[in-house]
């Protein structure tokens, strides 16, 4: 499987946003809130399968920094001091391409747990 690489990424800090452009002509402009409660860090997805941490709170949540890893991830640094996950090619563009699903199950999952996005 051909796995798409970033041809730009820009951080937009007004609008607390990660706007990630890919070779296969697809931009995702993810929302710093969806990335840091998605993060691929083992602090939210654990150690293990069915081990993911609901992350709640984090609507205001924004990224201060952008730091690539070699040819093949970036890490991002967020305002609340989480910078442990590192976003590789192949995570950024699932989270783009499935953002509609994962955001909806994460709403769905807070509402369950009676957890609040702010």
């Amino acid at each position: 499987m051909n796995i798409p690489q970033p041809t730009n990424i820009t951080l937009h800090r007004a609008s607390h946003a990660l706007e990630v452009a890919f070779d296969s002509g697809e931009t995702f402009r993810l929302p710093a809130e969806y990335l840091r409660v998605h993060s691929p860090s083992a602090e939210v997805q654990g150690h293990g399968r069915g081990q993911q941490v609901l992350v709640p709170g984090k609507a205001h949540v924004n990224i201060d920094a952008v730091e690539p890893v070699g040819n093949y991830a970036v890490l991002l640094r967020f305002d609340d001091g989480h910078a442990t996950g590192l976003f590789s090619w192949s995570v950024l563009h699932e989270l783009g391409r499935d953002q509609t699903k994962n955001w909806q199950a994460y709403l769905d999952a807070l509402t369950a747990a009676g957890l609040s996005r702010d």
